[in-house]
C-alpha cells in the first residue's frame, strides 16, 4: 500500500489514495490544494468542518482544538480537520470529494444594503435560481467588481422561496471585500454566490435551546430560530447576545418579533462588555459567556457563533456545567476569512 511511500523522503500523504508530498510543517490541506487536489475546504483556521476528512493511517498533529468542531462520533471514527493536521511522517486520509464538488455557483445582484450598525451592513442578493441550504450554512461570496476575491459568510435567513439571499457583514479592519460592502453603494453589482457550506445547523431534538452569538454571529442564529419557529417553535430559547457598546446591537426588532410568536419560553440576554463607554445602559454587562452558567437549562443543547475567543471561552464554561460535546455546536467567525485570497 505505501510503496508511494518509499520513493520519497520528504513527508507524504495518500489522499482517496493519491499521493501528495507534504513539506515539513505543512498542513494537510495545504499540501493538497499546492498539488491540485480540489479537497474540501473554506475557513482555514479550523472553525468550519469544511476540510474534515478520516485519517486511516499514521498520526498528527493537530494545531488547534477540535472537540467541538467534530462530534465525539467523528472523532471516534478518526476523523481530523486538514486545515489543522500537520503529518507526523507517512499517513493516509479519506475524505469525501463528491459532496464539495456538488456545491453549486449560482449568480445574482445585489438588491439592498442596509447598515445595521456602524461596522455591519445586511446585504441581500437575488439570486437567479434558488440555492437550497439549511438555515445556519454559509457561502462563499464573489462581487463582480472584486472578481479576484471570495469570501465566506453565513446565510442571515432560513432559505426564501423567492431566491434572495441575506448575509450580516462586519468591516474587517484593511478586508478589502468587507470594507467595499460597508463604504460603497453596491446596488446592482452582480455577484457569484458558492454552496452551502458548513455544519452549523439545528439538530432534532426536544432539549432546550442555548444560543451564543457575538457581533455578526447573530446572523447564523436568526436563520436557526426562523427555522425552529417554522417547526413549531417547541424548544425552550435562551439567547445572548455579547456586544461592545449599546451601539453594536442590532436586530432587536426581528428578535422581538421570533419571541413574541414562539410556543415555548424564550429569553434574549444582551450583555455588553464594555461598561465604562455604557453608563446608561440597564442590561447585562461583562463578557457574555460569564452568564452561561447562570442561565444553562438542565439537558439544554448549545450553538455557537462569534469571535474565536468567545467560542473557546463558551465551550470551556459549558463543558465545567457538564453539557457533552456532542450537544456543543460551534461556529468560528474568524477575520481570516476577509484575508484570504479567492485562491487560498
Amino acid at each position: 500500500m505505501f510503496s508511494f511511500f518509499a520513493k520519497r523522503k520528504a513527508s507524504a500523504a495518500l489522499i482517496n489514495g493519491i499521493g501528495v508530498d507534504v513539506k515539513p510543517g505543512e498542513t494537510l490541506l495545504h499540501a493538497a490544494l499546492r498539488q491540485g487536489i480540489d479537497f474540501p475546504h473554506s475557513c482555514r483556521v479550523g472553525g468550519c468542518a469544511s476540510c474534515k476528512c478520516k485519517l486511516i493511517s499514521g498520526q498528527v498533529k493537530e494545531l488547534t482544538e477540535t472537540g467541538y468542531i467534530l462530534s465525539d462520533e467523528e472523532l471516534d471514527a478518526g476523523y481530523i480537520l486538514a486545515c489543522q493536521s500537520v503529518p507526523k511522517g507517512e499517513v493516509s486520509i479519506e475524505v469525501d470529494l463528491a459532496a464539495f464538488q456538488a456545491r453549486r455557483k449560482v449568480r445574482g445582484k445585489v438588491v439592498a444594503q442596509e447598515k445595521l450598525t456602524h461596522d455591519i451592513i445586511k446585504l441581500v442578493i437575488q439570486l437567479e435560481e434558488s440555492l437550497p441550504y439549511k438555515a445556519g450554512q454559509y457561502a462563499d461570496i464573489c462581487l463582480d467588481v472584486l472578481p479576484q476575491y471570495s469570501r465566506s459568510f453565513s446565510f442571515a435567513s432560513r432559505p426564501q422561496p423567492d431566491g434572495k439571499v441575506i448575509f450580516f457583514i462586519r468591516k474587517v479592519p484593511n478586508g478589502r471585500v468587507t470594507g467595499l460592502v460597508n463604504d460603497q453603494s453596491l446596488l446592482g453589482q452582480g455577484a457569484v454566490v458558492q454552496g452551502p457550506m458548513g455544519e452549523f445547523y439545528l439538530r432534532p431534538a426536544a432539549a432546550p435551546l442555548l444560543l451564543v452569538a457575538g457581533g455578526s454571529g447573530l446572523a447564523p442564529i436568526l436563520a436557526l430560530l426562523e427555522e425552529a419557529l417554522v417547526a413549531g417553535g417547541q424548544r425552550p430559547v435562551t439567547l445572548l447576545f455579547g456586544a461592545r457598546e449599546e451601539r453594536d446591537l442590532y436586530a432587536l426588532d426581528a428578535i422581538n418579533a421570533l419571541a413574541a410568536q414562539w410556543r415555548a419560553s424564550f429569553r434574549f440576554v444582551p450583555v455588553l462588555s464594555e461598561a465604562a463607554s455604557n453608563a446608561s445602559w440597564q442590561g447585562a454587562r461583562g463578557l457574555v459567556t460569564e452568564l452561561i452558567s447562570t442561565l444553562l437549562e438542565d439537558g439544554a443543547h448549545a450553538y455557537l457563533c462569534g469571535p474565536p475567543a468567545m467560542i473557546d471561552s463558551a465551550v470551556s464554561m459549558l463543558r465545567s456545567c457538564g453539557v457533552a460535546s456532542e450537544h456543543i455546536r460551534a461556529d468560528r467567525f474568524t477575520a481570516n476569512h476577509d484575508l484570504l485570497a479567492a485562491t487560498a
